[in-house]
């Protein structure tokens, strides 16, 4: 019996993903074209792979084994593929990533365009969101995390700044109209800009001085979700509607130009800065390897 391997990728795709529109999302295709690769492996094969139903896909008993076999042996194929690529002159082929959006608005930017200069036979897929997912089932080579959100038999490298703050602004006239808070629980009678993330958990502002720790839920006239909405609470903010947290480096060019005035600067509560993290095997795929060594020494030169 032959088969395509394309059409056993699309299998494993749709396996993994637990749907056609999640699997294209993971894979950059498209519903359709999955469910159509499915159903001609299914007919070179004989046997129904998937249970179908408008809102789930499941394996059947056959697909089940299938893909028991199956991703051993894919695995071996990869491993192979790219055993050839390491005698190239130029590593080769797709990276994929995932990554919050602050990683891609704030430490990709100094990265990749030099990465993608030095290595033009690689293609970088990068997936921006806020929501913290399983990013080897999506389909990913590797992930942007920041330490509480860190795998178990995980590989961690340090990627951007090592340290980083939460930073707490208004503009001047919200500040002029409303008043400057000289302590965080303060906060609790002024507007506030709010972000949630996709599970619809609205996080706490945490601020630390001298050992004091304020945990607060303030509230305010708008809530975001983090990620896509979050230039929208920057411009509202600077519109003087309310007070915003966000990332120091986010809200730096607004101090600059005057648009925010920081507050509370002395309570702003620091954490360890993201690591690029991937899955502890023999074998690295060749362009996360260059990656890998890309920023290993992106880290070292910016520490100087």
């Amino acid at each position: 019996m032959q088969i395509d391997l394309g059409l056993l990728n699309a299998v494993i795709a749709v396996a993994k993903a637990g749907g056609f529109r999640e699997a294209a999302r993971a894979t950059s295709s498209n519903p359709s074209r999955l469910s159509d690769a499915v159903r001609r492996a299914e007919q070179q094969l004989g046997v129904r792979l998937f249970h179908r139903t408008t809102r789930t896909v499941v394996l059947t008993e056959a697909g089940e084994i299938l893909l028991q076999r199956l991703l051993p042996a894919m695995s071996e194929v990869e491993s192979a593929l790219d055993a050839v690529n390491g005698f190239r002159k130029t590593p080769a082929g797709t990276l994929r990533l995932n990554v919050p959006v602050s990683a891609a608005r704030l430490v990709l930017p100094g990265i990749v365009p030099a990465f993608l200069a030095r290595y033009p036979d690689i293609q970088l897929e990068i997936t921006a969101e806020s929501n913290v997912i399983d990013i080897f089932s999506a389909g990913s080579d590797a992930g942007i995390r920041y330490d509480e959100n860190l795998e178990q038999d995980m590989i961690a490298v340090p990627i951007g700044p090592r340290r980083q703050r939460y930073a707490i602004a208004a503009s001047p006239s919200y500040l002029d109209r409303r008043g400057r808070p000289e302590h965080p629980r303060e906060l609790l009678r002024h507007a506030c800009l709010r972000g949630k993330f996709a599970s619809g958990v609205l996080p706490e502002w945490v601020f630390e001085k001298n050992g004091e720790v304020v945990k607060l839920k303030p509230s305010g006239p708008l809530i975001v979700n983090i990620g896509a909405g979050v230039d929208l609470a920057v411009e509202t903010a600077m519109a003087g509607i309310g007070i915003i947290q966000l990332f120091e480096e986010w809200l730096r060019p607004h101090f600059a130009s005057g648009a925010l005035e920081p507050i509370l600067e002395p309570w702003w509560k620091d954490f360890p800065g993201p690591y690029l993290y991937y899955p502890d095997r023999r074998l690295v795929p060749t362009p996360l390897r260059a990656f890998i060594d890309f920023i290993r020494e992106y880290q070292q030169y910016s520490l100087k």
